[in-house]
């Protein structure tokens, strides 16, 4: 990566460096394929684990639960799909990459750009592959061809939206430690306290209160109606596009002023 190829002056370059930082960070798939695992095989474990372990007990039909569970097992692993940004930025600062990153003649702005970037490539590819295997195994999309694309830029709009405030948790976190406590502190209470697996009305009163306005549940909503074709009150998309773009509008300027302090 040469100092000619990331110059920060124009916004045409800031755009080069993004994605020449972006293609750094993918062509570490090749390196270490174990990430591979992350992004195919876990949540298609997780698919199959949630269908065939609780679809009968929940909805007495592991195919029926297939329909309803899949647009949550969907917003849940590309919510943890940004763990990756959060380590892989806190790992280039203990390994001293920010620091090389730092005297190139590059925008500073690139270096969370590209990571980002890059995992918005990983988030693509994981729906992808969760989507197709569910439709193996009889996952059907009712709302027609329209629906599905919808639902797969809602549900990678989110995923990269979550990208953020995980890359916020891996600039400003000390240790990789860290960032794993304060990602699973925060990810798997909003997952797993949303629609993804059950409906909220089953839940106790004051836990469906938290869960019908707890962003994910929105998004799972919004994927749900445009999967499945089916109306959800309360005008879930209207709500989950809200949600993002108050995510972003806080962690965007909070991560890279974080980047900033920290080179």
């Amino acid at each position: 990566m040469s100092a000619a190829t990331l110059s920060p002056t124009g916004g045409t370059n800031v755009i080069t460096n993004t994605l020449t930082i972006a293609r750094r960070n993918l062509l570490h798939i090749k390196a270490t394929p174990e990430q591979l695992v992350e992004m195919s095989i876990q949540p298609l474990m997780f698919l199959v684990l949630f269908v065939y372990v609780f679809g009968g007990a929940i909805f007495n039909s592991s195919r029926e639960y297939l329909q309803f569970a899949l647009p949550g097992i969907l917003v849940q692993s590309v919510a943890f799909l940004p763990f990756t940004t959060a380590i892989a930025l806190n790992v280039d600062f203990q390994r001293g990459v920010i620091d090389r990153f730092r005297s190139l003649p590059i925008a500073r702005s690139a270096v969370i750009g590209g990571r980002i970037l890059a995992d918005g490539a990983r988030i693509a590819w994981s729906i992808a592959i969760i989507t197709g295997f569910a439709a193996l195994l009889g996952f059907r999309f009712r709302s027609g061809a329209d629906g599905a694309i919808a639902a797969f830029v809602l549900v990678t709009a989110f995923g990269l939206t979550m990208c953020w405030p995980m890359a916020f948790i891996g600039i400003t976190a000390r240790t990789t430690e860290s960032v794993n406590t304060w990602g699973f502190m925060i990810i798997l209470p909003l997952t797993f306290a949303s629609s993804a697996f059950v409906p909220t009305e089953s839940m106790p009163g004051w836990l469906e209160a938290f869960a019908n306005v707890n962003p994910v549940t929105a998004v799972i909503d919004s994927a749900r109606e445009l999967m499945l074709g089916t109306d959800v009150p309360g005008n879930p998309i209207v709500k989950a596009v809200l949600w993002m773009i108050a995510i972003q509008a806080v962690f965007a300027p909070l991560a890279i002023a974080r980047y900033r302090r920290r080179v």
